[in-house]
């Protein structure tokens, strides 16, 4: 074994997908607050629409459109993707996210997503951006369970026999630290997402990075 396998703690990382790798909370949100304008209910604050990114979907929507009745949440959920279409090309990779990744490459760590996204939506996201083959796996809550459910860890650990004590889960909100929390698993925060870092502390994480380049600089260092 080398020298850097050898220094590795985590064998498997996990990132979340909006809001940590991915510019898109901004976008997310004002869909959101469209879809939910759409089927006549309250627009829901910044904050609310905030919150719920990470969740599945229908969890997401529930949440946000409290106004709005259960037998309008699939065309709530339409709403939300006719908005989220028409500005997903408009969305990137935060700065320094592809270095990142490519780093943590070469020092031999398996890498995947862990998201509230749909299969559909995250395979076309990485289609848009180009990253086809830097994940070794992928979960989405559409096929296991929404967050902070344990299920895409668990199935993530169970895909490439790794124990819960060599997976760090890397993600922006309460919900990804929270699953995190609930797999057995250490976790990383990032700040720049969708949370507010402050309700952070309760679950946890090793770290809470301020930057793609601070998240770079403690995962080379301890990671």
């Amino acid at each position: 074994m080398n020298s850097i396998a050898r220094a590795r703690r985590f064998d498997l990382i996990a990132f979340d997908w909006d809001g940590t790798l991915f510019d898109s909370t901004a976008i997310i949100v004002r869909s959101i607050q469209a879809a939910v304008r759409d089927v006549g209910g309250a627009t829901p604050s910044v904050q609310a629409a905030s919150y719920v990114i990470g969740m599945a979907l229908p969890q997401a929507l529930a949440h946000a459109a409290p106004d709005v009745p259960p037998e309008r949440y699939p065309e709530l959920g339409q709403r939300y993707r006719y908005h989220y279409m028409q500005h997903q090309d408009d969305l990137s990779l935060f700065d320094g996210v592809l270095p990142l990744l490519e780093r943590l490459r070469e020092r031999g760590h398996l890498l995947a997503v862990a998201t509230g996204k749909s299969r559909r939506g995250l395979d076309e996201a990485l289609r848009s951006v180009s990253l086809r083959g830097v994940f070794d796996g992928s979960r989405t809550a559409d096929e296991t369970a929404g967050k902070p459910h344990p299920l895409m860890l668990q199935e993530l650990m169970a895909e490439f026999d790794v124990p819960p004590e060599r997976l760090l889960m890397v993600g922006d909100t309460t919900h990804d630290l929270q699953m995190a929390l609930n797999a057995g698993c250490a976790s990383v925060g990032v700040s720049y997402g969708a949370h507010e870092p402050e309700a952070f502390a309760a679950l946890n994480p090793l770290h809470v990075a301020h930057s793609v380049a601070d998240l770079h600089a403690w995962l080379d260092g301890a990671a």
